[in-house]
């Protein structure tokens, strides 16, 4: 992908890309569980993130998980997704 492009109202594929110094604006992102996407220095504006395919099986595997009593080690992903598992 382009650097420092800008994205509006657009539908993005994300697999296998690298975005840098990007701005998206009101897009559709779409991750389907292939190679994971890079975003260096983006920006990202009310943005709907689309999870299908690989990536959609498997939140909702997550969604059983956390239904049938599941709940401590999907919190145990969520902390060391975003940095509070204290490792």
């Amino acid at each position: 992908m382009p650097d420092n492009a800008i994205y509006n109202h657009e539908t993005v594929v994300l697999d296998g890309e690298v975005f840098s110094s990007c701005e998206f604006r009101d897009c559709r992102l779409v991750y389907s569980g292939g190679e994971t996407p890079k975003f260096e220095d983006c920006r990202i504006d009310d943005c709907e993130w689309k999870f299908e395919d690989a990536a959609g099986r498997t939140l909702a595997f997550m969604k059983v998980v956390w239904g049938a009593g599941g709940k401590a080690p999907i919190q145990g992903l969520i902390k060391e997704i975003t940095g509070g598992g204290g490792r």
